[in-house]
């Protein structure tokens, strides 16, 4: 069975947030043909574009996985939909995002999946996390993400202690 790394951002800002990133962790770890390698700390961060909503809490997932990227595509929106999600306005606040921000060293775009994901490499709220599980990441044509990171001053990001 060939498997591919990929990395997953989460984010939530409502109905208990912490919960909902910790209860994603676990069902991403479930998914079929699917290994969870290695989970970030949870970040705190500003909302982006809506900003008349509550923080989010942020994180990535490190996955090694045999599914292809449409395939995760859709078991991450069953994820979503299983916890609430809705889809009302751009950047409204959510119960969980999960967002494939990149698959191996894949570049792709089709109607409804571009990889690396198209923002990614602006907001410290993916790449400090991402930079954390995986400090040596470099997304395909863009740039590493250690460069990527340090260029996201300004943002507001506050990595959280665990309980």
């Amino acid at each position: 069975m060939n498997t591919e790394t990929a990395f997953v951002a989460l984010g939530s800002n409502l109905e208990a947030p912490l919960t909902q990133i910790r209860k994603a962790f676990a069902e991403l770890g479930a998914l079929p043909k699917t290994r969870l390698i290695a989970r970030s700390s949870l970040y705190r961060s500003a909302p982006v574009g809506n900003v008349n909503q509550p923080d989010f809490i942020n994180a990535v997932a490190k996955l090694e996985t045999a599914l292809t990227p449409r395939e995760l595509l859709a078991a991450l929106l069953e994820i979503e939909r299983r916890h609430g999600r809705r889809r009302d306005f751009p950047n409204a606040p959510r119960t969980l995002d999960l967002d494939l921000l990149l698959y191996g060293d894949l570049i792709h775009h089709e109607h409804g999946l571009t990889i690396p994901h198209p923002r990614m490499h602006q907001r410290a709220f993916v790449l400090s996390p991402l930079h954390e599980i995986a400090p040596d990441c470099v997304i395909p044509g863009i740039g590493s993400v250690a460069d990527l990171v340090a260029a996201c001053t300004g943002q507001q990001l506050k990595r959280l202690l665990e309980d």
